[in-house]
């Protein structure tokens, strides 16, 4: 093995780290894991984030903004006769205690109009806004490691 490979997966593991570190620490109310983005070649203009999400209470996921793309959305991709379809899902529910998995193929993060290329081991910073029963409003950082494929668990 070279050393530049051994300093890139260094750096990968440091970085991995760090965002799981970041995850967990995040306000007590959402937990977020394994947060990644999907890196993305040049020019490419959207591209999704996916993770897991537990709540302490009730809540519902009302929005997503990251500085790295114009528009962020929740998305819901479903089949229809053979036709993927997505759609935009203003507002997501969270019970307390269940983890709720945005992954690829389901329910996931669009962010599109993209403001650069994503490249692979780059951290997507992602703010989520939440809001509980009681109307209080609140949001969780959250730091997603851009790579091609999902972390392995």
């Amino acid at each position: 093995m070279s050393i530049a490979v051994s300093n890139r997966r260094l750096a990968r593991i440091a970085a991995a780290l760090l965002i799981l570190g970041a995850a967990s620490a995040v306000h007590a109310q959402v937990r977020v894991d394994g947060a990644w983005a999907r890196a993305t070649v040049p020019s490419q203009s959207a591209t999704g984030a996916f993770m897991r999400l537990t709540a302490d209470k009730d809540v519902v996921l009302t929005g997503v903004s990251s500085p790295v793309a114009r528009v962020v959305e929740v998305h819901e991709m479903s089949m229809d006769k053979d036709i993927m379809r997505m759609r935009a899902v203003d507002q997501l529910p969270l019970k307390a205690g269940q983890t709720n998995e945005l992954k690829s193929g389901g329910l996931h993060i669009m962010m599109m109009g993209l403001k650069k290329q994503i490249k692979v081991a780059e951290v997507v910073p992602l703010t989520l806004s939440f809001k509980a029963a009681d109307g209080r409003v609140s949001t969780v950082e959250a730091n997603a490691m851009a790579s091609f494929a999902p972390p392995e668990r």
